[in-house]
């Protein structure tokens, strides 16, 4: 049986936080009150969040938060390399690496919805030899695979035994 341990979200909040002041400080960027807290949100779990749910669970921060204030902050967040959208989810995830700019390819649980990002640089670089190859110009790279994570997996596995 996989280790279902409850995983702590603060540690994880606290360190996107610290990198987001940081970051923020080094372009002359703004991490307004609103910013944090959208950032706060979308960390509170490995989980993409949807625009529209971050609005519901600002409200009680900003009252007079409307859909505009989310996608303005989700947009800086964007800009910054502190989230990364998962387009097949219409949501958003936490990047782990803002302090580089980067590829993403994005593991999605079908079962838990947990969403793991991974470098896979040698999975980006076969791809960019590919584009090169077609001659096309890239404006984002980023791949999404939905299936089961490790835990999941031996979940499902239990299960059928």
């Amino acid at each position: 049986m996989p280790d279902r341990t409850p995983h702590d979200h603060h540690h994880c909040v606290d360190k996107a936080i610290r990198t987001a002041e940081r970051l923020c400080e080094q372009r002359g960027a703004r991490l307004t009150p609103v910013r944090r807290k959208v950032l706060e949100l979308i960390w509170e779990s490995h989980r993409a969040v949807k625009a529209y749910d971050l609005l519901e669970r600002i409200r009680p921060f900003d009252f007079a938060a409307k859909p505009a204030t989310v996608y303005r902050a989700l947009d800086f967040l964007r800009e910054n390399g502190l989230i990364h959208r998962v387009e097949s989810l219409n949501a958003f995830v936490g990047c782990n690496c803002s302090e580089i700019s980067h590829d993403q390819l994005l593991l999605i649980c079908n079962a838990c919805h947990e969403i793991e990002e991974r470098p896979a640089l040698e999975v980006m670089a076969a791809l960019a030899g590919e584009v090169d190859i077609a001659g096309f110009t890239v404006h984002r790279k980023a791949i999404e695979v939905h299936g089961l994570c490790r835990q999941c997996s031996v979940t499902a596995e239990s299960a059928t035994d």
